[in-house]
């Protein structure tokens, strides 16, 4: 039987997820934003800088997860101006699930926080659309996650190295967005560590896995 929208709903898909490794984290997402059938945009960015060394990936409404960042990158930016210290991911995600949580009837937004800080190294946190938020050793979020469940729980590994993590979240990115109709366009990546950020680019011709268009 097929599901019917709601009156005035439209689905929307993503792939996102973040994989921490020994010293940090790396979060990917796709770039596809759909309205239904419609692709409204191939090459959305939707890795968000929410502080220095903390990154959120956005799924469900890019209008409210928008919304949500902005909100969460002035508190901590006030937040580190007030105190003169750095932001822990635990601080980062906390912060979002009250937005999420106080507002969940009126916003559609699943995302994940990750980064690193000198407290707790490395740290990924998901907070579901109704408000959850959970610490897990890797998390993926959005319509493809699906299709790489099996995947990730068979390759994923604690004390993986930078290249494993990256590797590894890019093959998974695009297993996803070969099956999943709402997921696709490139491939982003973001490396957080100690020494930074670092930020990479894979065009949708140049995918990991399988010559399958996905534009």
């Amino acid at each position: 039987m097929s599901q019917k929208n709601r009156e005035g709903e439209v689905l929307t898909g993503t792939t996102i997820l973040a994989l921490p490794f020994e010293g940090g984290v790396v979060v990917c997402a796709d770039s596809r934003t759909s309205t239904g059938t419609y692709v409204a945009n191939r090459v959305s960015d939707k890795l968000v800088q929410l502080s220095d060394y903390i990154y959120c990936c956005r799924s469900g409404s890019a209008a409210d997860t928008q919304a949500l960042t902005d909100y969460v990158h002035y508190y901590l930016s006030q937040w580190s101006l007030d105190t003169g210290r750095i932001p822990t991911v635990k601080t980062a995600a906390h912060l979002m699930r009250r937005l999420i949580y106080q507002n969940k009837d009126q916003l559609q937004a699943g995302v994940i926080v990750a980064g690193w800080d000198p407290v707790h190294g490395g740290s990924v946190y998901t907070i579901t659309l109704g408000g959850s938020c959970l610490e897990l050793p890797f998390a993926t979020g959005g319509s493809g996650s699906i299709f790489i469940a099996g995947l990730l729980d068979a390759e994923f590994s604690n004390g993986m190295d930078m290249a494993e993590a990256r590797n590894l979240a890019k093959k998974a990115c695009s297993h996803a967005m070969c099956r999943d109709g709402s997921s696709g366009g490139v491939i982003r990546t973001v490396v957080i560590s100690a020494d930074g950020v670092d930020r990479d680019y894979t065009p949708g011709n140049d995918l990991p896995f399988g010559p399958v268009a996905v534009w």
